[in-house]
């Protein structure tokens, strides 16, 4: 896996929205958050502007991603939001420049179509975390926000949540990979899919009904994304939906069933996902998981 520069005071990192609009106050709140973090920020052309959902059309998210990701002076990119319109102009994306100066892309939901790409596709390690979108008043100094800017300067994550009583108990170690369950049931069968034997899978999502996550879960497993883990990392499934009917089962109870015959350890209710209590995480780089009845640990080996 190829680890990019981590950055240093003084770097310059760009804002675009490669997905859904954004409105530019907000962007520009959180571009004042990251400049307090001793950094440069450019604002690209798609923060602020609308098409449709759309920040802009296709041809115009592609070309000012391109040419952040080429652009020698940009050391990272955090994305505005998420959304929707990644998977629009994925396998347009050029990365024959990238592969040799990668930098650090930040971001999470709609952008884990990228970050699987990125991985799988180019062995680059990329950063899983709050976007502009997330950095607000009520946020900007909390642990979270901060621990974006920790990852960006090269710190080494060490995390611990409470205990939770699905939990599977178990220590092992592996490569951070996943994301956003809607999206990697959107790649599986893709060439994004990511291969996720030794690796240690985190699933988070949001609006989604429980039905609907009974069934991506089942396509993860009968596509094999769950069989040889090393371990299982559950977010957050927030702003749930339920039909007239009720499905039976909460978001958790309907993981715990699908991976009920494997032996790897799972823990319930990581601080990941679309909530404030949103960690950065290296995806791609090794980690130490940890669960017991005492807690829940996550560490970012050397």
């Amino acid at each position: 896996m190829k680890i990019p520069p981590y950055l240093k005071k003084g770097d310059l990192i760009g804002i675009t929205c490669p997905s859904s609009k954004m409105e530019l106050s907000a962007a520009e709140y959180a571009a004042g958050v990251i400049e307090s973090w001793g950094f440069r920020v450019h604002l690209g052309i798609t923060v602020g502007t609308s098409f449709h959902n759309f920040s802009a059309p296709d041809e115009l998210r592609l070309e000012e991603l391109q040419d952040m990701m080429d652009h020698p002076d940009i050391k990272a990119i955090i994305f505005g939001r998420g959304g929707y319109g990644m998977i629009c102009i994925l396998d347009r994306i050029d990365f024959s420049r990238f592969r040799k100066h990668p930098k650090w892309l930040c971001g999470y939901s709609d952008i884990t179509a990228l970050h699987a790409h990125l991985q799988q596709r180019h062995k680059i390690a990329s950063i899983h975390s709050t976007m502009c979108s997330g950095i607000t008043k009520a946020t900007a100094e909390n642990v979270y926000v901060g621990s974006l800017r920790d990852a960006l300067l090269g710190k080494r994550s060490s995390y611990s949540c409470n205990t939770h009583p699905m939990n599977r108990n178990g220590k092992t170690k592996g490569a951070l990979v996943g994301g956003n369950l809607s999206l990697l049931a959107n790649i599986s069968g893709s060439r994004s899919q990511i291969n996720t034997k030794g690796k240690i899978l985190v699933l988070e999502d949001i609006g989604e009904y429980r039905y609907n996550v009974d069934r991506m879960m089942y396509n993860l497993k009968r596509a094999g994304w769950l069989d040889d883990l090393a371990g299982l990392i559950v977010g957050s499934f927030t702003d749930e939906r339920e039909t007239d009917t009720p499905f039976g089962q909460n978001e958790y109870e309907i993981i715990r069933n699908l991976v009920q015959e494997y032996d790897y350890p799972v823990t319930y209710g990581f601080p990941v996902g679309h909530q404030e209590q949103n960690y950065a995480l290296k995806l791609g780089m090794p980690h130490e998981l940890k669960v017991s009845d005492k807690g829940v640990s996550l560490i970012e080996l050397k």
